[in-house]
C-alpha cells in the first residue's frame, strides 16, 4: 500500500487531452507498480487498434426532444428524454447528463424544462469525457430543433434566435447567472459577416433548379461553461510567485501545460502586473512536491481558474514591492507603479528606480525580506443541489456560429466550405493562442459532423485504426472568420473568459441546418458521411414521387 502523500508525480511535456486525460486509468498504477518491483522503468505501449477498443469515447445519445413557441416565436417549454450508451465500464459517462441538463435548461430563454436521462451498459468501448462534454450531443439537438421552429413558424431562424436570447443578468431555471455576456452580439456579427438571411432564402430557391451541386448556410449557437465547473469539492488552483535578485519572477502554479498555451498565458498575466517584459517569467508546473494544488485541466478552466490565481499571487507582489519602494523613495504607494521593469511615478511614467535594485536592497538590508507569496483562487460557483439547481460555473461563454457547405445530390459527399464564427471570450489575453483554440475546435466539430464514426457491430470495434476511422485532414479544412466579443467579465482574470471547448460544440448543428438549407432534407443522424446523406436524399426523393 502506498500512502497518497508519498507520491511524486513529475510531468513530462505531453499534449493532447481534450478530456482523456481526466481519467485515472488501470494501466497507470499497474505500471507504476511493476516499476516499484522491478526497480527498472516499465513501459505499456498500446498497439492502435487496442488504443481503439480500449481508450474511451464520446458517448452516443438518442435525444427525443420537444419545444413549445407562442405564436409570435416567444419559447414557452423544452422537454428533453435521452437514451445514453455508456459502454461496458463506467467512467465519466454517467455524469454527461448532468451537463446536457445544462444545455436543455440554458440554451436559449426556456422558463419551462423537463429531462429524463438513462444512462445504458452496453457490450460496447466505454464512454468517458470528451471536448464539449455533453453539450455537443444536446446542442446538436437545441440547434437543429430551433431551426425547424422557425421554419414553422414562418420566421426565420436569426429572428427567432434573437427574440429567445439571454441577456446579462438573467438566471437559466437551473439557477446559471449569465453574467457579462454577448449572446445577441455573437448572433448579429456571425449574420451580418455572412449575409445569413439573404443567402438563406437563395440557396432554397436554388435547390429547385436543375444541377447536382447544392449550396447551403446554416446558423447555430451555444453556451458552455467558461469559469470552471464545480464537479469537485474544490475547483481551485494555488499559485507561488517568487521574484529574484534580477527581476526575474518564478509562477509555481497547480495547472499543467498540456499544449492549450497556459503557460504563455500566466507568464502574460503576471508580467502585466509587475510592469515586467515577458522574458522576466519561468512557470514551473510539473512537479507535485514543489506546484500548489490544482484540481486538472478540463472544462475551459484554465485561464480562468490558474489565471485568476496568478493575478492573485502578483497583485500581493507588487503591494509588497510598492510598499519597499515608498521607504526608499520617499513617496506613498498610491503615487508609484511598476512598468518597464521599474518602479516609476503613477502620473506621469518617471523612472525612480529599476525593480531588480529595489529586490537586492531588500534582501540585503539588515532585516533582509524577500518577495514570495501565494494565492489560492476559489470560483464562487456551487454545487447542484438535490432538485439539480446552482450555479456551477463563475462564467459562461457564448458562441455563434455560421457554416457554408456544398452538397453533392448525386453521391452525397458534403464539403464544409467556410465557418464564420463569433464568440464571447470576454477579453483577448493572447490572440495567436485563442485563434488556435477556436481553429483547432471547429476542425474537431468538423470531423464530428462530417467524418468520425467508431463503427461497433455485435460490441467488435470494426474501424480499430485511421485507414478506416477518418479523420479531418489538411486539405478538407475549409476558410474560417472568427470574431472574438469582448464583454470584461467581472469575475475573469483582466475580464477572460474561457474557451476551450466553446468551439467544438456548434458545428455539427450548423452543418445539419446547412445541409437541409441545400437539399430540403432534415438529416438527424451523425456523421453526415457520403453514405448516409446519399440515403437520406433519395429517400425524401422516393417520398415525394410517392
Amino acid at each position: 500500500v502506498i500512502h497518497p502523500g508519498d507520491i511524486r508525480v513529475i510531468q513530462p511535456p505531453v499534449g493532447g487531452a481534450f478530456g482523456s486525460k481526466l481519467d485515472v486509468y488501470p494501466f497507470e498504477p499497474i505500471c507504476a507498480l511493476l516499476a516499484k518491483a522491478a526497480r527498472r522503468p516499465v513501459k505499456l505501449m498500446f498497439s492502435r487498434e487496442e488504443e481503439f477498443v480500449n481508450a474511451p469515447t464520446r458517448q452516443p445519445v438518442r435525444i427525443n426532444l420537444r419545444l413549445g413557441a407562442k405564436a409570435d416565436g416567444t419559447l414557452t417549454f423544452r422537454e428533453a428524454d435521452c437514451l445514453l450508451n455508456n459502454g461496458a465500464y463506467t467512467s465519466w459517462g454517467p455524469t454527461t447528463p448532468s451537463v446536457m441538463m445544462r444545455t436543455f435548461t440554458s440554451h436559449y430563454r426556456v422558463p419551462t424544462v423537463k429531462c429524463r436521462f438513462q444512462s445504458a451498459y452496453t457490450n460496447n468501448p466505454y464512454a468517458g469525457s470528451f471536448r464539449g462534454y455533453g453539450n455537443v450531443q444536446a446542442t446538436y439537438a437545441t440547434a437543429i430543433q430551433m431551426d425547424m421552429l422557425a421554419e414553422k413558424l414562418g420566421m426565420n431562424l436569426l429572428e427567432l434566435s434573437l427574440k429567445n436570447a439571454q441577456k446579462s443578468g438573467e438566471v437559466s431555471p437551473q439557477g446559471s447567472r449569465l453574467d457579462d455576456l454577448a449572446f445577441i452580439e455573437c448572433l448579429e456579427v456571425a449574420a451580418q459577416k455572412t449575409d445569413f438571411l439573404a443567402r438563406t432564402d437563395a440557396n432554397a430557391e436554388a435547390r429547385q433548379k436543375p444541377g447536382r451541386i447544392k449550396r447551403g448556410i446554416g446558423l447555430a449557437s451555444s453556451i458552455h461553461n467558461a469559469g470552471g465547473a464545480r464537479i469537485h469539492k474544490s475547483d481551485g488552483c494555488g499559485t507561488i510567485l517568487k521574484l529574484d535578485d534580477f527581476g526575474h519572477v518564478t509562477i509555481l502554479t497547480g495547472a499543467s501545460e498540456i499544449g492549450q498555451g497556459s503557460e504563455t498565458v500566466l507568464s502574460q498575466l503576471v508580467c502585466e502586473e509587475l510592469g515586467l517584459p515577458l522574458s522576466s517569467a519561468t512557470v514551473v508546473n510539473n512537479d507535485t512536491d514543489i506546484t500548489p494544488w490544482d484540481v486538472g485541466v478540463h472544462a475551459s478552466r484554465t485561464t480562468f481558474i490558474a489565471g485568476n490565481a496568478a493575478v492573485g499571487a502578483a497583485r500581493l507582489a507588487k503591494q509588497k514591492i510598492l510598499d519597499a519602494a515608498a521607504t526608499a523613495t520617499g513617496y506613498s504607494t498610491q503615487e508609484l507603479d511598476l512598468r518597464g521593469g521599474g518602479i516609476v511615478l503613477r502620473e506621469d511614467n518617471t523612472t525612480l528606480m529599476m525593480l531588480d535594485r529595489l529586490l537586492r536592497s531588500m534582501h540585503f538590508k539588515d532585516k533582509a525580506d524577500l518577495v514570495i507569496t501565494n494565492y489560492y483562487y476559489e470560483p464562487p460557483s456551487v454545487h447542484q443541489d438535490a432538485q439539480h439547481k446552482g450555479d456551477v460555473s463563475a462564467a459562461y461563454a457564448w458562441a455563434s456560429q455560421v457554416v457554408e457547405v456544398e452538397v453533392d445530390s448525386e453521391t452525397g459527399v458534403v464539403r464544409l466550405l467556410k465557418c464564420t464564427a463569433a464568440h464571447d471570450v470576454g477579453r483577448v489575453i493572447n490572440r495567436l493562442g485563442i485563434e488556435g483554440q477556436i481553429e483547432g475546435g471547429i476542425v474537431m466539430g468538423q470531423g464530428y459532423a462530417l467524418s468520425e464514426d467508431l463503427v461497433i457491430r455485435g460490441g467488435h470495434c470494426q474501424n480499430p485504426g485511421f485507414r478506416d476511422y477518418k479523420l479531418i485532414t489538411a486539405p478538407e479544412i475549409p476558410q474560417m472568420d472568427i470574431s472574438f466579443i469582448e464583454t470584461m467579465d467581472g469575475e475573469g482574470p483582466r475580464g477572460a473568459k474561457g474557451v476551450g471547448e466553446a468551439p467544438a460544440i456548434c458545428v455539427a448543428a450548423a452543418v445539419a441546418n446547412a445541409i437541409e438549407n441545400a437539399t430540403g432534407v432534415r438529416i438527424n443522424q451523425l456523421p453526415f458521411t457520403p453514405e448516409n446523406v446519399y440515403r437520406a436524399l433519395r429517400a425524401a426523393a422516393e417520398d415525394s414521387s410517392a
